[in-house]
Order: structure tokens, then C-alpha cells, then sequence
């Protein structure tokens, strides 16, 4: 069977969610079937650099997901032959589809937080709010496909309550790249909370600066860029000195962070996953996060959890680590061990095969491909 893996969403610069997930569950894919005679992969790209970031497998280059050529990628994915394409996103173009299609929604956040990513084009960010203000455009692409793709039980309980799709919805979980065992851990090196993140409003950053008063001695990492005028703002909440802002970070930096703190922390009002927490945990350092489902899905019984509207909650939650840090440390292996790239390959990999061997609405008239 011939398999195409939409990687358009790959980054060639540091990794953002979507670019990170596809990158994992591919690169667990290209090992799976490695030696399997009766499975092809090919990656689909749209720049050549997203390259040094997959496997070395075949590879299709295509037109970017931006560009206005999108709604007929189809037919440039057709040269590959695929019998069916997974794509990370939902956008993917489909008119004139000779093959199957499994298409991705990660979650449903911008319906109740509309500011879109401020590296959207304005004609892009004025698209994203008016697409969010129905439920319809959604269903109208989800329907497209003949499966569907989240990362969540908490995404697949909110797509069924809204009833988004009428194709099955299959849950290939996030996950964190792979690390050496990590050595048990008694005690963090330093009273470090981290946070890895965006700062866009639903994420709620100033909440656990505004509790960083109640937490004498503590620091809090903020890893990612940040704009001068959030970096003001944030300053003017916290204590001087409690705030180390890193303005990115390398994946050896951020680990080496991560290993030394007390625990990783968010305050995100809304996630579709939360692939920062495990990757704390993976590494025995305890998660401090929202009390909401995704983060309890995550967290399980390592995690602690506060209010995030309340600064003196998640101080609390943070103190609380101290009788409790070598345990929930502990706990966050355990917890971590969870979630692999090489388990959420897998279950893609039958959903593929079985989409990929029933018959495709997308086929029409064409009939399948051999």
C-alpha cells in the first residue's frame, strides 16, 4: 500500500506543536515499516529544508499550504501514487482526490480564543476569525475526509459534543521526543518553575507571574521569544529578578533547564494536548498546571493541579511540591512513559491501512488507483 504523510507543517526553523507532532509520528513510521515490502511511504513537502528535520525516505515536493494553489494540491500529490494521505491539518486541499484521506484537528481553542498567530498575514488572521465564528465551516472540512485524526480523548469528547464530523475520529496522542532513562531524582537543583510556551492570551502567562510574589525564592524560565511590550508587562508583575526570560532556546538548553527545576508549570486557560508537560515529566520533573480536562488527561495523578485565575492557587500548588517533589517525581516517569512517538505511530498506521483498503467517497467516479 502506498501512504503519503502530509509534512508541509514541518518548520524550518525550531519546531512549533504541529510541526513537532509531525515530525515524531513520522519519523516512528519510516521505522515501522522499514523492510516491509507492502507499505511505501512518501513524505510530501513544500521546502526542501523541511528535510533535515524527517526521515530519509521518498519524498514529493508540492506547493506550500499558504499558497492559493492549496485547494488542488491533490492533483500535484497524485504523482506519488498514494492510495491514502494523512495530513497533520485539516486544511488540506482535496478537490480531484483519487485516494483516500485522513485529515487533523488538534483542538478547538479558537473558537473561544479568536486572536489568530501574529505571524498570519492580515489577510490570513482576518480569515481565521470569521472561519471561527460558525461551527459549519468546520464540518464542511472535516467531511471531506474518510477519517479523522486528533490528538485527545478530551478534542474527541469536545468534537462529539459539538458534532463536528460524521467520519470516525481516532486519537493519536502528542507526544515528547525520546531521552535517555533519566536517573531518579531526589530534590530539583533549583527553585526554577518553566514555562514553555507561546504568550498568546489563552495561554495566561501573567497568571503565574502574579503568583510569583507569594513564592519568595522561586524564578520563573519563560523559554520562548517574547515581544518587548509582553516582556514589560510581565516584568511590571513579578518581582525583580523572578522572571529569566530565555527568548528561545535549544532542545540540549531546554532540557538542561528542565532537569535542574522544580517543576513545569502553565496556566493556559485551553490546550489541545500540552506536549510541555511531558516533556517535563519525561525527564522527572514534576508538572504544576491548569485544573482543566486535557491537563488532567496529561497529568494523571503525578501532575498537581490549581485554579488559574488564582495567583494564591497556584502558589499553593507549587508549595505543596515540597513534602511531595521525590514522589511526584517518581510518578512523572511513570506518567510520561505513557506517551511515545512509537505507540501513536502505530495506531496511525492501522487507521492508514484500513482507510486506505475500504472505499474512499473521495474516489468518485475515478475508482482507486492500482
Amino acid at each position: 500500500m502506498r501512504i503519503a504523510v502530509d509534512c508541509r507543517y514541518v518548520r524550518t526553523g525550531r519546531h512549533d506543536g504541529i510541526s513537532r507532532f509531525t515530525a515524531g509520528v513520522v519519523g516512528a513510521l519510516a521505522e515501522i515499516v522499514h523492510g516491509d515490502d507492502e507499505v511505501e511511504l512518501t513524505m510530501v513537502v513544500s521546502d526542501l529544508r523541511q528535510l533535515d528535520k524527517l526521515p530519509d525516505l521518498p519524498h514529493l515536493l508540492v506547493c506550500d499550504p499558504t499558497s492559493p494553489r492549496e485547494p488542488l494540491v491533490a492533483l500535484q500529490v497524485a504523482a506519488a501514487r498514494p492510495d491514502v494521505v494523512w495530513s497533520p491539518m485539516q486544511t488540506m486541499g482535496s478537490w480531484g482526490r483519487r485516494y483516500a484521506l485522513v485529515l487533523t484537528l488538534h483542538d478547538l481553542i479558537y473558537y473561544t480564543n479568536r486572536t489568530p498567530p501574529p505571524e498570519f498575514a492580515l489577510a490570513l488572521r482576518l480569515l481565521w476569525r470569521v472561519y471561527h465564528l460558525a461551527w459549519w465551516p468546520q464540518r464542511l472540512l472535516l467531511d471531506r475526509a474518510d477519517a479523522v485524526v486528533t490528538v485527545s480523548r478530551t478534542t474527541r469528547s469536545e468534537m462529539a459534543r459539538h458534532r463536528l464530523t460524521r467520519r470516525p475520529v481516532t486519537v493519536v496522542t502528542n507526544a515528547a521526543d525520546p531521552v535517555a532513562d533519566a536517573a531518579p531524582r531526589t530534590a530539583p537543583t533549583h527553585r526554577d518553575l518553566v514555562y514553555m510556551g507561546s504568550f498568546m492570551p489563552y495561554k495566561n502567562v501573567a497568571a503565574l507571574a502574579r503568583a510569583l510574589p507569594l513564592l519568595d525564592g522561586h524564578r520563573l524560565h519563560l523559554m520562548s521569544r517574547v515581544s518587548e511590550r509582553e516582556r514589560a508587562s510581565l516584568t511590571a508583575l513579578a518581582p525583580a529578578g523572578s522572571l529569566v526570560f530565555h527568548d528561545g532556546v535549544s532542545d540540549e538548553e531546554y532540557r538542561a533547564v528542565l532537569l535542574g527545576a522544580t517543576a513545569v508549570v502553565t496556566a493556559s486557560r485551553a490546550e489541545g494536548f500540552g506536549i510541555p508537560l511531558v516533556e517535563g515529566m519525561s525527564l522527572g520533573t514534576p508538572a504544576v498546571v491548569s485544573d482543566i480536562p486535557i491537563f488532567r488527561e496529561i497529568g494523571g495523578d503525578a501532575a498537581l493541579y490549581f485554579d488559574p485565575e488564582s495567583p494564591s492557587s497556584i502558589a499553593a500548588a507549587v508549595r505543596r511540591l515540597e513534602g511531595e517533589w521525590a514522589a511526584r517525581s517518581a510518578a512523572s516517569l511513570q506518567q510520561a512513559a505513557r506517551f511515545s512517538w512509537a505507540a501513536s505511530a502505530e495506531v496511525l498506521l492501522e487507521l492508514l491501512l484500513a482507510t486506505g483498503r475500504a472505499p474512499s467517497r473521495g474516489r468518485g467516479r475515478l475508482g482507486r488507483r492500482r
